[in-house]
């Protein structure tokens, strides 16, 4: 696995350019926030049979232009409603276009309202757990390397290459989102906050199993050669680390096909992020200790 630590840096090239493509993305289509964030109205309902097709369903609502109407099928005869703001008069509109002229009879199961102050509520919340889960992944990897201190990588050094990583699987899969967002119309609901704290963990999962493979190469071998080092441990854990998202991403692919539309988009952001956050564990994050370490040599020897 040398030639992946000696052509690290167009590694880091292709991976400066998903990151540049996905801000871009972010901020050039934004993300279609949903009622969980900004806050809106949702409704379920049931049908007395067979629920009509999504296609007829959107065809029968298209006329009132609501905003950020989005349907979804619920169980086998269900629909659920997400709408950012609906009066009690559209209401009724709605609700008689969805039974098609009472050819699809259908009771209303529920009807929740989320205001704008909840929605926010959620935003802060969503935003302090994934700042939570960062400043502990990089408190627990200071901790678990302490003692690592050869080629004066501390073990800070770790935690903080570490979270670069994370985000730059973040970043990508924010703007896969974003993405779809503009071309599907698909939501940033809780379920996207979902995705982005399980990438989160399975990423930073694969990252740990490479950089204590380093630790225990480091501790075994005098070598005093780093990227020698980091080389053998890749060798010695990319399979692993491979095999790993292959299940998840076939179970995933599964979910794709043959789950519920509700969680396509899940589906989606989860491969996307299993994907990156395995390639950035693999030829990201130990070549950038890699580049860190051969600077600080550098500049050391200098002096």
């Amino acid at each position: 696995m040398m030639t992946i630590v000696k052509h690290r840096k167009i590694f880091f090239i292709g991976s400066l350019f998903l990151v540049v493509a996905s801000l871009m993305a972010i901020f050039g289509y934004g993300l279609n926030l949903g009622s969980d964030f900004v806050g809106g109205v949702a409704i379920e309902i049931e049908y007395a049979g067979e629920r009509p097709t999504l296609a007829n369903l959107r065809e029968a609502v298209s006329e009132f232009g609501l905003p950020g109407l989005v349907l979804q099928p619920s169980g086998e005869n269900g629909l659920l409603l997400k709408i950012k703001t609906l009066t009690e008069t559209e209401k009724e509109q709605v609700m008689t276009k969805l039974a098609l002229a009472g050819e699809a009879p259908f009771t209303e199961d529920r009807f929740s309202e989320v205001g704008p102050t909840l929605g926010k509520e959620l935003s802060r919340k969503g935003l302090i757990a994934i700042t939570l889960v960062v400043i502990l992944i990089i408190l627990y990897i200071a901790f678990v390397f302490r003692q690592v201190t050869a080629h004066h990588m501390s073990s800070w050094k770790y935690g903080l290459v570490a979270i670069v990583a994370l985000a730059h699987d973040v970043i990508i899969s924010t703007g896969a989102m974003a993405l779809l967002a503009h071309f599907t119309g698909a939501e940033t609901d809780a379920l996207f906050l979902t995705a982005l704290l399980t990438i989160l963990g399975l990423s930073i999962n694969d990252t740990i199993v490479v950089f204590d493979r380093i630790r225990e190469n480091l501790n075994r071998h005098s070598s005093n050669d780093f990227a020698e080092v980091v080389g053998r441990s890749l060798k010695e854990t990319y399979i692993r680390s491979i095999n790993t998202t292959l299940a998840i991403v076939i179970t995933l692919v599964c979910l794709l096909i043959f789950g519920p539309e509700s969680t396509r988009h899940f589906a989606i952001i989860l491969l996307v992020g299993m994907t990156i956050g395995t390639y950035s564990s693999i030829f990201v994050a130990a070549n950038l200790l890699v580049e860190w370490e051969a600077r600080q040599r550098a500049r050391l020897s200098v002096r």
